[in-house]
């Protein structure tokens, strides 16, 4: 089921951040590290679903990558609009508590200010040659970005795991019912 959003920037957000997030697909880094070999295609779609849980928690946008078909479209309603995007930002407090906040910095920097790595190369290590920064940063990006697939991958195994343990329950709630 897709729901359907207007686009309602908050005054919190960036003037930049709403055309930002609309004009740079696919972005720079990512599609680079993807063609260059350095990332998994799994990787890249993590970093997309990561941008836009980010945009949404963080900025109240959100943006669908496909248009919903005709009559499977929902409203949101004030209350269920902002629960859906509490579960944004559950999702991308997880992946910094699990990865680090060094690691939420770099998929920030990389996805949705949506700097060069040489940027984010002087920005972070401003003391040697900005080719040597640039180089050592798209090294850390590509793993940051093959380390959040694997941590969606073991989310979405947990999520599962625990679905087949409530479905579980029920059948012998059932049974003891019946019997």
């Amino acid at each position: 089921m897709k729901t359907q959003a207007a686009a309602q920037p908050t005054t919190s957000a960036p003037a930049g951040l709403m055309a930002q997030a609309t004009l740079n697909r696919p972005r720079r880094t990512v599609q680079g590290l993807l063609q260059a070999g350095d990332i998994t295609q799994e990787a890249a779609d993590a970093a997309e679903r990561w941008c836009r849980n980010y945009v949404f928690g963080y900025f109240d946008y959100l943006e669908h990558t496909t248009p919903a078909p005709q009559g499977q479209s929902v409203r949101h309603d004030a209350v269920s609009w902002q629960m859906v995007r509490a579960k944004a930002m559950a999702r991308i407090t997880a992946v910094r508590d699990a990865l680090g906040l060094c690691a939420h910095q770099r998929l920030r920097m990389m996805l949705v200010d949506d700097l060069s790595f040489r940027a984010m190369g002087e920005a972070l290590f401003p003391n040697i040659s900005s080719s040597s920064a640039q180089r050592k940063i798209a090294a850390q990006c590509a793993l940051v970005l093959e380390q959040l697939a694997a941590l969606e991958a073991t989310f979405r195994r947990a999520e599962q795991a625990k679905k087949a343990g409530r479905r579980k329950n029920t059948r012998t709630e059932k049974e003891v019912l019946q019997g």
